[in-house]
């Protein structure tokens, strides 16, 4: 079993970037998730699969995992590309950007 290191998403349900900075460490899980036949959820016996811890930077997260000998993998994801704009520019009569919706 290895742990992921990766830094967090912010929820799609906010604009804000408090939690932009954070780096967490999962396990990954070794057993198969099985569906429960009584309510047809799925669930694991492997308790760490649950834990996730959290940290300030990539090296502290790093260092944890080789000072307590847990094989760890790293991923980066890439940069958010942000189009820098104005609210009043959604109202604009020559959009340069198509409307979604």
């Amino acid at each position: 079993m290895y742990a992921k290191i990766f830094q967090a998403e912010p929820s799609a349900m906010t604009s804000g970037r408090a939690t932009a900075g954070v780096w967490m460490l999962e396990y990954q899980s070794s057993k198969p998730r099985v569906i429960d036949p009584l309510t047809g959820n799925t669930r694991n016996s492997d308790t760490r699969a649950q834990l996730q811890l959290k940290f300030d930077s990539k090296e502290d997260a790093v260092s944890y995992a080789k000072a307590n000998n847990i094989p760890h993998r790293v991923v980066n994801r890439p940069k958010a590309k942000r189009i820098p704009r104005s609210y009043a520019e959604n109202f604009d009569y020559d959009r340069k950007l198509p409307w979604t919706h």
